[in-house]
């Protein structure tokens, strides 16, 4: 697909000095924000030299002690993203197992599921359904040592909250000492913000693909990491034809 840019819109679109196109939504200022910091970025803008890129930024997040943290999975679902960023950090993981056990008034007033033998029967006597069982949740456990440890809980998206403050309790109760959650999306609708201010939770970090401002206003423990540059870097990749699995392979620790 070609692309011709009247001069007309050269002030509406974030035109690189390569000539690439960036366009952007509009219905928020911040959508604007990271468009434009992608396309003044030196990455789009010239060729990379080879060898290690540092991808260092003002706006990085830095977790102090953090060679006394263990990356945690909240469900074993995720457990494969969390050992994929636990060996990238050379880190220990630690997998939430379980559901929280339903209250003795759970049982009694409708929620209780299957339904009883005799609600079975009362609809219709003649019917032979065998008794149901209910399914017997098992109890929360955490694999992995985090007593005395700095938990970091990673996802892609945090939007409805309850499963992080469900895993941060537990955590807690085990004896981490410090609990971060790290997401790259922050969606927090809601009354996620106010949740997260009250919660055991320590800090949350997002990204700044998705403005969430307003929740930041709400919830001091919201941070933000700028990741213009390494999306940036990533359309240059892209545009050029080199390699992206490069991008993320030859950064060290320390970048």
């Amino acid at each position: 697909m070609f692309c011709v840019t009247p001069p007309e819109l050269e002030t509406k679109m974030n035109i690189t000095k390569g000539g690439l196109v960036l366009f952007s939504a509009n219905s928020n200022s911040s959508c604007m924000e990271l468009s434009k910091k992608i396309a003044e970025n030196k990455s789009t803008n010239s060729r990379v030299c080879e060898g290690k890129r540092c991808f260092h930024h003002p706006n990085c997040f830095e977790i102090p002690d953090y060679r006394n943290a263990v990356i945690v999975a909240k469900s074993p679902a995720s457990a494969k993203r969390a050992q994929s960023f636990a060996e990238r950090l050379r880190l220990g993981i630690a997998v939430i197992h379980g559901e929280a056990q339903d209250a003795e008034s759970d049982l009694v007033d409708g929620r209780h599921s299957p339904p009883m033998v005799r609600s079975v029967a009362a609809i219709h006597p003649s019917l032979e359904i065998p008794m149901l069982i209910p399914k017997e949740k098992p109890p929360i456990t955490v694999v992995g040592d985090v007593g005395g440890r700095i938990a970091i809980i990673v996802d892609d998206i945090i939007d409805d909250v309850d499963s992080f403050l469900a895993a941060a309790e537990t955590l807690k109760e085990r004896g981490a000492y410090k609990i971060f959650v790290m997401a790259t999306h922050g969606l927090l609708s809601s009354d996620a913000p106010r949740r997260i201010e009250e919660s055991a939770i320590d800090e949350v970090v997002v990204t700044n693909t998705i403005p969430h401002e307003v929740q930041k206003l709400q919830c001091p423990k919201i941070k933000t990491v700028d990741i213009s540059m390494i999306l940036s870097e990533a359309i240059r990749r892209i545009h050029n034809g080199e390699s992206m699995s490069y991008l993320f392979r030859n950064i060290g620790l320390d970048d």
